[in-house]
């Protein structure tokens, strides 16, 4: 599976489109549809994965809304399990915290974690906006610790991680 990023909008926003023999997922569609659609290029789109719902994760959603065949994985339409589309196969893992409506979604095969706002590189997601919780990120973030420390995790804003690297510098996850 190849990951590209693509950095969306005034926040600066990391979308990820995650492609494998022609097929596509696009994780988090921040702003800019006509980035996100030259990445993708011709591929076909098989879903779009939410890691949460705020403004600079979703702009470009509505134009991936318009295609029926496109699937949404959002924290209210999945359950925390193993899902396949195509050739894709990973798992839901709810994680909030920084938000009610939280998710990762984890490529054990890849050992790759799209984490959205939860995990920042040496940081984590701020928990005082509506719905964040200090105490559900404490929770998630012990959930966390139990996955393979060489996974690499890619986050909602800034630079890509390992799981190792945080559990070595990032002071939440001590």
């Amino acid at each position: 599976m190849e990951a590209e990023k693509i950095v969306t909008g005034l926040l600066d926003e990391n979308c990820y489109v995650l492609k494998k023999n022609g097929c596509c997922l696009v994780v988090d569609p921040g702003d800019d549809y006509t980035k996100i659609k030259e990445v993708v290029g011709d591929c076909k789109v098989l879903a779009v994965l939410l890691t949460h719902s705020h403004f600079d994760h979703i702009g470009a959603l509505r134009n991936f809304l318009t295609k029926r065949s496109v699937k949404i994985f959002k924290k209210s339409s999945v359950e925390e399990k193993e899902y396949t589309i195509g050739d894709f196969t990973f798992q839901a893992i709810y994680t909030p915290g920084h938000s009610k409506d939280s998710i990762s979604f984890y490529f054990q095969e890849e050992k790759e974690m799209f984490v959205g706002d939860f995990v920042f590189k040496e940081s984590i997601g701020r928990c005082d906006l509506p719905g964040g919780s200090e105490v559900e990120m404490k929770e998630s973030l012990s959930k966390l610790k139990t996955y393979p420390g060489d996974i690499t995790l890619y986050p909602g804003h800034g630079d890509i991680t390992t799981l190792d690297y945080e559990l070595s510098h990032n002071p939440y996850l001590r």
